[in-house]
């Protein structure tokens, strides 16, 4: 049975967020193809991860034989993130562009499960899952944009999840997501409803692709 590993990061409930949206279209044409499958869901927002201590850093980069009861705690926590992360066959992210980057929240958990010698470094234990991020943003950071210079997400991922974790990444971009809320981006409003329904097809296609290639 396949496992897909589901982190949502948005402080918005589905019906008012484009990235949780958009993986729900992932999610459930992923579960039409694996009725029986696993599906871990971690949502940040409602339930988020201890950022990044003392004591767990240093406890991954120490002997766990010679560890303090702090240090164990803490990296007993990191263990369960970094062990979902590693048992997945696919891996799905909701990331928001929130002030030009991810949400705080999605960056401890990366924080957390980005572990050199074991998920990262020589021989990554994740290396080769495909992980999809639907990177929802307000406005438009396209080449070409006024605020091209300002996309720092997809940067910033694809060094984490391509470069570091050397995992198949993909993205799926709605975006112009403050178009139907901000009076000055109203023109605008045409061209958000057509990125999102690009991104809702994408997603559920791109489900189903996976799904495929994990079953060949």
């Amino acid at each position: 049975m396949a496992t897909l590993l589901h982190i949502d990061s948005s402080v918005f409930p589905t019906s008012a967020s484009s990235s949780r949206a958009v993986a729900e279209a992932f999610r459930s044409a992923w579960a039409e193809q694996h009725p029986d499958g696993t599906v871990i869901h971690r949502d940040l927002s409602a339930a988020p991860v201890p950022h990044l201590t003392a004591d767990a850093h240093t406890a991954g980069l120490s002997d766990p034989s010679g560890h303090t009861p702090g240090q164990a705690a803490a990296f007993a926590e990191r263990l369960t993130l970094i062990e979902e992360l590693e048992r997945a066959d696919a891996v799905l992210i909701g990331a928001p562009m929130y002030n030009f980057a991810i949400p705080s929240t999605l960056k401890a958990w990366l924080d957390n499960v980005i572990l050199f010698g074991r998920t990262a470094g020589e021989t990554p234990t994740a290396k080769g899952t495909p992980v999809t991020v639907i990177a929802s943003r307000g406005g438009s950071y396209e080449p070409g944009t006024p605020r091209e210079s300002y996309e720092y997400v997809r940067t910033y991922l694809t060094t984490v999840f391509a470069d570091t974790l050397a995992m198949d990444l993909d993205f799926i971009v709605p975006e112009l997501t403050m178009a139907p809320h901000n009076p000055a981006m109203s023109e605008l409003v045409p061209l958000y409803e057509a990125s999102r329904e690009r991104a809702l097809t994408a997603a559920a296609a791109k489900a189903k692709e996976l799904a495929d290639r994990l079953a060949a």
